[in-house]
Protein backbone atom coordinates (compact mmCIF):
# COMPACT_ATOMS: atom_id res chain seq x y z
CA UNK A 1 0.00 0.00 0.00
CA UNK A 2 1.44 3.36 -1.03
CA UNK A 3 2.22 5.87 1.69
CA UNK A 4 0.41 9.18 1.77
CA UNK A 5 2.16 12.34 0.64
CA UNK A 6 4.10 14.02 3.46
CA UNK A 7 3.13 17.62 4.09
CA UNK A 8 6.14 19.95 4.07
CA UNK A 9 5.60 21.73 7.38
CA UNK A 10 7.06 21.62 10.87
CA UNK A 11 6.14 18.53 12.88
CA UNK A 12 4.50 19.75 16.05
CA UNK A 13 4.86 16.53 18.09
CA UNK A 14 8.43 16.60 19.52
CA UNK A 15 8.74 12.80 19.64
CA UNK A 16 7.67 12.38 16.03
CA UNK A 17 9.91 15.29 15.04
CA UNK A 18 12.98 13.67 16.66
CA UNK A 19 12.27 10.28 15.09
CA UNK A 20 11.85 11.87 11.65
CA UNK A 21 15.08 13.84 12.09
CA UNK A 22 17.08 10.71 12.91
CA UNK A 23 15.65 8.77 9.96
CA UNK A 24 16.06 11.59 7.44
CA UNK A 25 19.57 12.42 8.69
CA UNK A 26 20.69 8.83 8.26
CA UNK A 27 19.15 8.71 4.79
CA UNK A 28 20.83 11.97 3.74
CA UNK A 29 24.28 10.84 4.90
CA UNK A 30 23.80 7.47 3.19
CA UNK A 31 22.91 9.19 -0.11
CA UNK A 32 25.97 11.44 0.21
CA UNK A 33 28.25 8.42 0.67
CA UNK A 34 26.68 6.64 -2.31
CA UNK A 35 27.12 9.72 -4.51
CA UNK A 36 30.77 9.98 -3.48
CA UNK A 37 31.47 6.33 -4.29
CA UNK A 38 29.54 6.21 -7.57
CA UNK A 39 30.80 9.51 -8.98
CA UNK A 40 34.19 9.83 -7.23
CA UNK A 41 33.08 13.14 -5.71
CA UNK A 42 34.29 14.86 -2.56
CA UNK A 43 31.30 15.71 -0.39
CA UNK A 44 31.04 17.56 2.90
CA UNK A 45 27.80 17.76 4.88
CA UNK A 46 26.99 19.81 8.00
CA UNK A 47 23.80 19.14 9.98
CA UNK A 48 22.73 20.99 13.13
CA UNK A 49 19.82 19.55 15.06
CA UNK A 50 17.14 21.69 16.70
CA UNK A 51 19.08 21.28 19.97
CA UNK A 52 22.30 22.57 18.39
CA UNK A 53 24.05 19.21 18.07
CA UNK A 54 26.44 18.96 15.11
CA UNK A 55 26.56 16.05 12.68
CA UNK A 56 29.09 16.09 9.85
CA UNK A 57 30.37 13.92 7.04
CA UNK A 58 33.48 14.19 4.86
CA UNK A 59 33.57 11.44 2.26
CA UNK A 60 37.25 11.94 1.40
CA UNK A 61 39.85 13.23 3.80
CA UNK A 62 38.75 15.50 6.62
CA UNK A 63 36.15 18.21 6.92
CA UNK A 64 38.90 20.73 7.64
CA UNK A 65 40.57 19.82 4.36
CA UNK A 66 37.31 20.37 2.46
CA UNK A 67 36.81 23.74 4.15
CA UNK A 68 40.33 24.88 3.26
CA UNK A 69 39.80 23.82 -0.35
CA UNK A 70 36.51 25.73 -0.44
CA UNK A 71 38.14 28.88 0.94
CA UNK A 72 40.84 28.68 -1.74
CA UNK A 73 38.21 28.45 -4.47
CA UNK A 74 36.05 31.29 -3.11
CA UNK A 75 38.37 34.23 -4.07
CA UNK A 76 38.46 32.94 -7.65
CA UNK A 77 34.67 32.90 -7.80
CA UNK A 78 34.52 36.42 -6.37
CA UNK A 79 37.09 37.66 -8.88
CA UNK A 80 34.98 36.29 -11.74
CA UNK A 81 31.96 38.22 -10.44
CA UNK A 82 34.02 41.39 -10.08
CA UNK A 83 35.37 40.92 -13.60
CA UNK A 84 31.82 40.61 -14.95
CA UNK A 85 30.76 43.83 -13.21
CA UNK A 86 33.85 45.61 -14.49
CA UNK A 87 33.14 44.46 -18.05
CA UNK A 88 29.54 45.70 -17.83
CA UNK A 89 30.77 49.06 -16.51
CA UNK A 90 33.23 49.42 -19.39
CA UNK A 91 30.51 48.57 -21.91
CA UNK A 92 28.21 51.21 -20.38
CA UNK A 93 30.98 53.84 -20.49
CA UNK A 94 31.72 52.95 -24.10
CA UNK A 95 28.05 53.33 -25.04
CA UNK A 96 27.87 56.69 -23.25
CA UNK A 97 30.94 57.94 -25.13
CA UNK A 98 29.44 56.85 -28.45
CA UNK A 99 26.20 58.69 -27.66
CA UNK A 100 28.16 61.82 -26.72
CA UNK A 101 30.06 61.68 -30.01
CA UNK A 102 26.82 61.26 -31.95
CA UNK A 103 25.23 64.24 -30.16
CA UNK A 104 28.28 66.39 -30.91
CA UNK A 105 28.10 65.43 -34.59
CA UNK A 106 24.39 66.28 -34.73
CA UNK A 107 24.94 69.65 -33.07
CA UNK A 108 27.80 70.35 -35.45
CA UNK A 109 25.60 69.35 -38.38
CA UNK A 110 22.84 71.72 -37.27
CA UNK A 111 25.32 74.59 -37.09
CA UNK A 112 26.64 73.56 -40.50
CA UNK A 113 23.16 73.68 -42.06
CA UNK A 114 21.67 76.73 -40.37
CA UNK A 115 24.78 78.91 -40.25
CA UNK A 116 25.33 78.76 -43.99
CA UNK A 117 27.95 76.03 -43.95
CA UNK A 118 30.08 77.65 -41.26
CA UNK A 119 32.73 75.31 -39.92
CA UNK A 120 34.04 72.09 -41.42
CA UNK A 121 32.90 68.48 -41.09
CA UNK A 122 34.83 65.33 -41.87
CA UNK A 123 33.55 62.65 -44.23
CA UNK A 124 32.67 60.33 -41.34
CA UNK A 125 30.74 63.11 -39.59
CA UNK A 126 28.82 63.90 -42.78
CA UNK A 127 27.93 60.23 -43.22
CA UNK A 128 26.61 60.03 -39.65
CA UNK A 129 24.62 63.22 -40.21
CA UNK A 130 23.21 61.86 -43.47
CA UNK A 131 22.10 58.65 -41.75
CA UNK A 132 20.29 60.56 -39.00
CA UNK A 133 18.64 62.88 -41.53
CA UNK A 134 17.30 59.86 -43.42
CA UNK A 135 15.83 58.51 -40.18
CA UNK A 136 14.23 61.89 -39.40
CA UNK A 137 12.77 62.16 -42.91
CA UNK A 138 11.28 58.68 -42.57
CA UNK A 139 9.56 59.60 -39.29
CA UNK A 140 8.31 62.93 -40.72
CA UNK A 141 6.83 61.20 -43.76
CA UNK A 142 5.19 58.56 -41.58
CA UNK A 143 3.59 61.24 -39.39
CA UNK A 144 2.47 63.13 -42.52
CA UNK A 145 0.81 60.02 -43.99
CA UNK A 146 -1.00 59.35 -40.70
CA UNK A 147 -2.42 62.89 -40.66
CA UNK A 148 -3.49 62.67 -44.32
CA UNK A 149 -5.20 59.36 -43.70
CA UNK A 150 -7.13 60.83 -40.75
CA UNK A 151 -8.23 63.84 -42.83
CA UNK A 152 -9.38 61.59 -45.69
CA UNK A 153 -11.38 59.51 -43.23
CA UNK A 154 -13.03 62.66 -41.83
CA UNK A 155 -13.96 63.78 -45.36
CA UNK A 156 -15.47 60.38 -46.09
CA UNK A 157 -17.52 60.54 -42.90
CA UNK A 158 -18.72 64.06 -43.81
CA UNK A 159 -19.66 62.86 -47.29
CA UNK A 160 -21.75 60.04 -45.83
CA UNK A 161 -23.54 62.50 -43.53
CA UNK A 162 -24.32 64.90 -46.39
CA UNK A 163 -25.52 62.05 -48.59
CA UNK A 164 -27.87 60.86 -45.85
CA UNK A 165 -29.19 64.41 -45.32
CA UNK A 166 -29.77 64.87 -49.06
CA UNK A 167 -31.62 61.56 -49.26
CA UNK A 168 -33.81 62.54 -46.33
CA UNK A 169 -34.70 65.89 -47.94
CA UNK A 170 -35.58 64.27 -51.26
CA UNK A 171 -37.80 61.72 -49.50
CA UNK A 172 -39.61 64.51 -47.62
CA UNK A 173 -40.16 66.53 -50.81
CA UNK A 174 -41.54 63.48 -52.64
CA UNK A 175 -43.78 62.71 -49.67
CA UNK A 176 -45.21 66.26 -49.50
CA UNK A 177 -45.43 67.15 -53.21
CA UNK A 178 -45.33 63.86 -55.05
CA UNK A 179 -42.51 65.21 -57.22
CA UNK A 180 -39.68 62.80 -58.02
CA UNK A 181 -36.21 63.57 -59.35
CA UNK A 182 -36.37 66.89 -57.54
CA UNK A 183 -33.89 69.54 -58.68
CA UNK A 184 -33.04 72.15 -56.00
CA UNK A 185 -34.12 75.67 -56.95
CA UNK A 186 -34.36 79.07 -55.31
CA UNK A 187 -37.37 79.74 -53.08
CA UNK A 188 -38.78 82.61 -51.05
CA UNK A 189 -39.91 80.36 -48.20
CA UNK A 190 -38.58 81.70 -44.92
CA UNK A 191 -39.45 78.74 -42.72
CA UNK A 192 -36.63 76.29 -42.02
CA UNK A 193 -36.84 72.63 -42.89
CA UNK A 194 -36.10 70.56 -39.80
CA UNK A 195 -33.84 67.54 -40.26
CA UNK A 196 -33.77 64.89 -37.53
CA UNK A 197 -30.47 64.60 -35.69
CA UNK A 198 -30.37 60.81 -36.01
CA UNK A 199 -29.38 60.91 -39.68
CA UNK A 200 -26.13 62.64 -38.74
CA UNK A 201 -25.08 59.84 -36.44
CA UNK A 202 -22.34 57.74 -37.98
Amino acid sequence: MARGKVQMKRIENPVHRQVTFCKRRAGLLKKAKELSVLCDAEIGVFIFSSHGKLFELATKGSMQGLIERYMKMKPTRVSHAEQTVETQTLDAKKEINLLKQEIEILQKGLRYMFDGGAGTMTLDELQVLEKNLEIWIYHVRSAKMDILFQEIQLLRNSEEVLTAANKYLQDKIEENTGVTNFIPMATDNTYPLTIPDDIFEC
